[in-house]
């Protein structure tokens, strides 16, 4: 009875010292298996360095709730979306991206002021805000970015 227990022991041996594509150096994540994509690939509109007054957000996915954020006065809201793996994906035939400004995290009510419902790679318009909001977005695919800009200042 020895032998078939060396015979296992000998094989989860030379399993752990190969990560028998598990984890191991050569395949990523444990969890996906793929590599994490390149700093460079992220929206445009994270880039820029954030101003004074300005709101912006990033995530890699949706659902997320950020904030609270106090705002006053009027803003151009803007947002942007990527695709790392498919830098020419056409965002009109994917879900649409929906994002909105709540008064509680993840809790669209009465106040909420929905900011965007569009299947695009990037979308703009101007809101007047006052209080504190949560910005969530509820759909999305993809990596994205959304920059609250006071009126007057780009």
């Amino acid at each position: 009875m020895r032998r078939p227990t060396a015979i296992v022991l000998l094989v989860a041996a030379s399993c752990g010292a190969t990560a028998c594509g598990a984890g191991g150096p050569s395949s990523g994540s444990a969890d996906s298996g793929a590599a994490a994509p390149p700093r460079a690939a992220r929206p445009a509109l994270a880039r820029a360095p954030q101003r004074p007054g300005e709101v912006l957000v990033r995530a890699e996915a949706s659902p997320g709730s950020h904030g609270p954020f106090a705002l006053n006065g009027r803003y151009v809201a803007r947002f942007e979306q990527i695709a790392p793996e498919d830098p020419k994906l056409d965002f009109t035939a994917q879900t649409a991206f929906v994002a909105t400004l709540d008064r509680r995290p993840e809790q669209e009510g009465a106040g909420s002021v929905r900011l965007f419902r569009a299947a695009a790679r990037t979308g703009r318009r101007t809101v007047t805000l006052r209080g504190r909001w949560y910005l969530d977005v509820s759909f999305g695919d993809f990596p994205y970015a959304i920059r609250l800009t006071p009126v007057g200042r780009r």
